[in-house]
């Protein structure tokens, strides 16, 4: 079994920042990546942004994956992530907060079905006749973040330089040890998830980066389900104007709270074929 690549799509949060997220897939093996926002300015992998960088670095460690299994494709992005920081770091960091790091998930077809791996908050969703399934995170962790924003709502979410309380509390988490992400040291990575569901011929997935996922996770603009109606009808443009007109109508980010007006969004839509 492989994969037919049906659409993708991939925009920026804002149209003068870079596009974090990056997402590919190959004749058996597909993935998404979102790198996470950098919390201060740029330098300790030169010019650009260590999210966009470590998002590069991923994104061309899954293109160069062979045939292996899952499992020792991962090891290598994670090997292979962790060498090239190692090559082109100019400077110690300031904190653990200034480590890229980023959330990805991939999906593998294998006999009889499709086997995920994953760290952060990426998700799938398989489209099997009428049943849709899902791959990747509860839709609970969007629940916490929320909560996050939301305690720290009268600093102002919605302002492009961050206050310093809200910047203060992202960098506390993401400093905290044990987080599941792809990281540039493989010491200090969490294990990996990984998840296999049965798929065939026909069977069609999604994967999606948290800002596209968004859509259902925290807008509730769709379900798993209607979701791939609105493929079917829109493809991927249809769900991704009503992402922007969402977050557009929500510039305050108060109906819905998060830490940036929009985020980047990355969205693939596959098709399994024998």
């Amino acid at each position: 079994m492989h994969f037919d690549l049906i659409q993708s799509i991939s925009f920026a949060g804002d149209d003068l920042t870079p596009n974090d997220d990056r997402g590919g897939s190959a004749d058996a093996l597909a993935w998404v990546i979102d790198g996470a926002t950098d919390l201060g300015e740029p330098g300790l992998v030169g010019a650009r942004g260590g999210a966009a960088w470590l998002a590069q670095e991923a994104n061309l460690a899954f293109a160069a994956a062979g045939d292996d299994t899952i499992e020792a494709v991962c090891d290598m992005v994670v090997t292979r992530v962790a060498r090239r920081f190692t090559a082109v770091r100019q400077r110690a960091p300031q904190g653990a907060w200034e480590l890229p790091s980023a959330s990805f998930l991939a999906a593998q077809a294998v006999p009889g079905g499709l086997r995920f791996a994953w760290a952060g908050d990426c998700t799938a969703l398989v489209k099997r006749g009428d049943r849709v399934e899902r791959a990747g995170p509860c839709a609970d962790r969007r629940d916490e973040e929320v909560a996050h924003a939301a305690a720290l709502a009268a600093h102002g979410l919605a302002r492009k330089q961050r206050p310093a309380p809200i910047l203060e509390s992202l960098r506390e988490q993401r400093a905290r040890p044990g987080r599941a992400v792809l990281g540039v040291d493989p010491q200090a990575v969490a294990p990996l998830a990984f998840a296999t569901l049965p798929a065939m011929p026909g069977d069609e997935l999604v994967l999606m980066t948290d800002g596209f996922a968004a859509l259902i996770d925290q807008y509730r603009a769709f379900d798993p389900a209607n979701m791939f109606a609105a493929l079917a009808e829109q493809g991927l443009a249809g769900p991704a104007e009503r992402l922007r007109a969402i977050e557009g109508a929500d510039a305050d980010c108060t109906r819905y709270p998060r830490f940036k007006i929009s985020d980047d969004a990355t969205a693939l839509w596959l098709r399994c074929a024998a």
